[in-house]
């Protein structure tokens, strides 16, 4: 029943995608984010994704919407950072091993230009960040659940076989949403639909929490000391965070507590310092390959790992950083070019933001420029400990901060004319330009 449901949707969306680009791209989120095909036994495994991302591609093609590429700074470094991936995975150490990966992240890359592209009005930004906050949102709220009638005995885990499987990957996840929460709670008209998001904020602090995740925990932390720095009633705020946290943590078990209680003496916590292995061993190859790097997850690869570092390569494994991932995979030029996408879009949202007193600035904008700043900074720290620079829900964040900055663009100021009588104009400047009109 599932798959039949599942592929009369996809079969809908195909043919409306083919008159509006757009819905492909929704669906291709959709797929992206939450993985349906996962909950559907029948088709399992079937690349029903792959089949939604060529018919967005060809449906786009001939719309004649290409025609109108726009570049900024947001959009040329996701286009710089595709082509250093590129050659990365051409001058990798292991290019069968690494292949898979970069494979992987152009094609994230591909789906979030065409976010950035095609994301050309209010309603279409927040169809996206819609499809962002009820994808991860719905397994947020599961968790929660599963978090409190199991009194936190277990922890919660991500989506399986996706970016998001990991515990420490879907906090993160869920912790960068709770601003785009708060937003589309601002927003939304209906009070049904405020309760609903009131309700997925609650539900998405105590899934973090659930997940048993230090690094959820600090993301936690850093979301509500933003939160309570642009709060103008801090103290009511303050009351209201602890409210909400004490009673979330105070049914979790004594291991949670001691768990989260290593947070203060990393030094001595082996998984901690596994993680500073992994950093170092990220660092030697970039400076052996300073260029390209190692290529993507070679890091890994013991045989790799033990020639610029022999001790710590033997314990090769994840680099638990978004940042180490870059620097051992792309080297230190793709990590330059990693981080000018990050602060690029957090730039792009901060003019939007700084430009809210102007007459013509409609409210959402800055609003929305508010909250992507204070998700990219969640994930900016939270991306800290975890390996989730493939993961496509903050870069569609990253799309939204650029097609934001574009409706949002001062619109130009120069001379205009007004009509005064028939072959005369009239300028602002007061100047009058004679015009003379003469037909056969």
């Amino acid at each position: 029943m599932r798959d039949l449901l599942l592929l009369s949707a996809i079969v809908g969306l195909l043919a409306l995608a083919i008159r509006r680009p757009f819905i492909g791209l929704l669906a291709w989120a959709w797929f992206t984010i939450m993985t349906p095909h996962q909950l559907a036994y029948g088709v399992y495994g079937v690349p029903l994704n792959v089949l939604i991302a060529g018919a967005t591609l060809v449906a786009y093609a001939a719309s004649g919407e290409m025609a109108k590429f726009r570049l900024d700074p947001v959009i040329a470094a996701i286009i710089a950072l595709a082509g250093w991936i590129t050659l990365s995975q051409f001058f990798s150490l292991d290019a069968e091993n690494s292949a898979p990966y970069a494979d992987r992240l152009l094609k994230t890359l591909l789906f979030i230009l065409l976010c950035a592209q095609m994301a050309t009005s209010k309603l279409r930004i927040h169809a996206l960040i819609w499809t962002l906050v009820a994808g991860v949102g719905f397994f947020a709220a599961k968790g929660a659940i599963f978090t409190v009638m199991t009194l936190g005995e277990f922890r919660v885990q991500g989506l399986p076989d996706t970016v998001l499987e990991d515990n420490n990957h879907f906090a993160i996840a869920t912790a960068t949403i709770l601003p785009l929460i708060l937003y589309l709670q601002a927003q939304a008209k209906a009070a049904w639909l405020r309760h609903g998001l009131v309700a997925l904020f609650v539900l998405s602090v105590f899934a973090v929490i659930g997940t048993h995740s230090r690094g959820g925990l600090i993301a936690l932390v850093a979301f509500a000391g933003l939160f309570w720095l642009r709060s103008k009633h801090k103290a009511l705020l303050a009351a209201g965070l602890v409210a909400l946290m004490i009673p979330a943590i105070a049914f979790m078990p004594a291991k949670w507590t001691e768990r989260m209680t290593t947070i203060t003496s990393a030094a001595e916590d082996k998984s901690f310092m596994g993680r500073v292995d992994a950093w170092f061993i990220s660092y030697k190859l970039a400076v052996a390959n300073p260029v390209t790097g190692a290529g993507l997850r070679n890091s890994y690869q013991h045989d790799i790992a033990v020639k610029v570092d022999p001790i710590r390569g033997e314990r090769a494994r994840a680099a638990h950083s978004i940042y180490f991932e870059m620097l051992g995979g792309a080297g230190f030029v793709g990590l330059f070019i990693y981080l000018t996408l990050l602060g690029g879009a957090f730039i792009a949202a901060w003019r939007v933001f700084a430009r809210r007193r102007e007459p013509d600035m409609e409210p959402w904008k800055p609003e929305l420029a508010r909250s992507i700043q204070a998700s990219l900074i969640v994930f900016g720290i939270g991306g800290a400990s975890v390996s989730m620079e493939m993961w496509d829900g903050y870069l569609i964040i990253v799309a939204c901060a650029s097609a934001l900055s574009f409706l949002a663009k001062p619109q130009p100021t120069g001379p205009r004319y007004a009509l005064r009588a028939p072959g005369q104009i009239e300028g602002t400047t007061g100047r009058r330009a004679a015009v003379s009109i003469q037909r056969s």
